[in-house]
Formats: C-alpha cells, structure tokens, sequence
C-alpha cells in the first residue's frame, strides 16, 4: 500500500507524485491501493495527484483504488465529477 502524507498541497505535490510513481515501479501487484487516511491539510492538488497516478497505473496496466479519502477531499472530487475516477479500496 502506497500512504499519502499528512499534507498534500501544490507545495508538495511533485514530491508525492514521485514517491507515487516510484512505488508503482517497485511494484507488482495489479491493483494499487493508496491509502489517503493520513491527509489533513490539502488543497484541489491532492486530486491532481491522485488523478496523475492513476493514469501512471493504467498506462501500465494497473489499477489505482484510494483508501481513506477525506470526506472534503470526496466532496470536491464530487464537485469535479471524477469521484468515479477514485474507487475506493
């Protein structure tokens, strides 16, 4: 299981992205839960990093599920319209 951090803003998200990415490399499992329970302090960066991994994942043939998502950080993916790209673990 991959863990976000504790914070995931547009400050840290490259960074999150990389260690995503790198996870994935090491990986061999075909689903990637990413487990999003530690998050208290993010912004609408979160989704874009969730959303690049996930298109990382399935350019490979893998399939991204998100664990522990923040009912706000929900709630804008509902706003958004991509809560669907985000299946829950």
């Amino acid at each position: 299981m991959l863990a976000l951090p504790t914070e995931l803003t547009h400050l840290q998200a490259n960074d999150c992205l990389k260690l995503l990415r790198q996870g994935l490399e090491a990986s061999s499992s075909p689903e990637l839960v990413v487990d999003a329970s530690a998050l208290k302090r993010f912004d609408s960066a979160a989704l874009g990093v969730l959303l690049e991994f996930r298109r990382a994942a399935l350019a490979r043939g893998r399939r991204m599920l998100v664990r522990g998502l923040p009912s706000s950080l929900a709630d804008l993916a509902v706003l958004y319209g991509i809560m669907e790209l985000l299946p829950p673990a």
